[in-house]
């Protein structure tokens, strides 16, 4: 397999040359480094954010939009699937990488195939996977702009000169946040199976859908919608190699929280995003089809709650 920052540095070159028609600001910070704004001052859109889910995932995905309903009403969605689920959704597309710093204050997110210059996270053990090369791509969430300190910080882990270090960056409440959240459904169902134990290279291909969440500029109310989106509305097709016992505990309804719309569940924990346990972020349904052997149909959607979620009226 290619380095999949190599890959994803294609995918940021061509963010940069259709800029304007992305919407998208892209300027130099004094340490070399490029941030690409995607959604924080700049607008973004839809494209922007098909094209940074695709960029998250190293370009091994294949990354859309349709027309769906949520009780009656038109509603866009994104699509995902990838025929390399491992690599491209817990290795790049996951959101690994904490940026929180206290002078000067920044709290940021961090996702994409700069984790796997670092891989000290359990999935690159699991996996053996470890990518090199001079270029790296980390995107970030935050509602501010990743600086200097931001870039230097990521250069020396990632093992990179500053100005190799490309960072597009977007806030929850943004047309990219919304987009770039619905596209993690089927990353959430595989990582749901790592953390049970699941051997995730069994895994052949992934399909995840999940409806675009409307944007609020309100960060608290962007954060309880996108994860509604998927938690609720988000649809999952896996193809995998080998049964296994624990599948029913994938889908989101399996825990206990089910039925609470994350503004309660994140107003519990203090809006504290890291004092909520991960295995309540899965999506709605999942289907898990057993090669030459079952076909495990999972979990439910509940359009009820997204539509009160997005202040849906009628």
């Amino acid at each position: 397999m290619d380095s999949i920052n190599r890959m994803a540095i294609e995918l940021i070159d061509e963010a940069i040359d259709f800029a304007e028609e992305l919407r998208v600001v892209p300027h130099e910070l004094e340490s070399g480094a490029t941030v690409l704004d995607f959604g924080v001052d700049a607008p973004g859109g839809i494209e922007a954010g098909m094209l940074l889910a695709e960029v998250q995932t190293a370009g091994l995905s294949t990354v859309q939009t349709r027309m769906d309903e949520i009780r009656g009403a038109p509603t866009p969605h994104v699509e995902l699937q990838t025929d390399n689920p491992a690599l491209s959704l817990l290795c790049s597309q996951k959101a690994g990488w904490e940026l929180t710093f206290e002078d000067p204050p920044y709290d940021g997110l961090g996702a994409g195939p700069a984790r796997a210059l670092v891989a000290e996270e359990d999935e690159f053990h699991e996996l053996e996977y470890f990518d090199e090369f001079d270029l790296t791509v980390l995107s970030v969430e935050s509602i501010d702009l990743p600086g200097d300190r931001i870039a230097e910080h990521v250069a020396e882990q990632a093992g990179v000169e500053p100005s190799g270090v490309f960072l597009p960056a977007y806030a929850t409440g943004s047309t990219v946040g919304s987009v770039t959240a619905a596209a993690r459904a089927a990353e959430l169902a595989v990582f749901r199976l790592f953390e049970l134990g699941y051997d995730v290279r069994d895994v052949q291909s992934a399909f995840g859908s999940a409806p675009i969440a409307p944007v609020s500029y309100d960060e608290s109310v962007a954060m309880a919608r996108t994860n509604d989106a998927v938690a609720y509305g988000g649809e999952v097709h896996l193809t995998v190699a080998e049964d296994f016992e624990e599948f029913d505990r994938v889908p989101s309804s399996a825990r206990e929280e089910y039925g609470t719309p994350f503004e309660d569940i994140f107003d519990d924990a203090g809006w504290d995003f890291y004092e909520v346990p991960e295995t309540i972020f899965a999506p709605a349904s999942v289907t898990i089809d057993v090669v030459d052997g079952p076909t495990h149909v999972l979990g439910e959607t509940d359009e009820e709650i997204l539509a009160e979620s997005f202040g849906y009226r009628s």
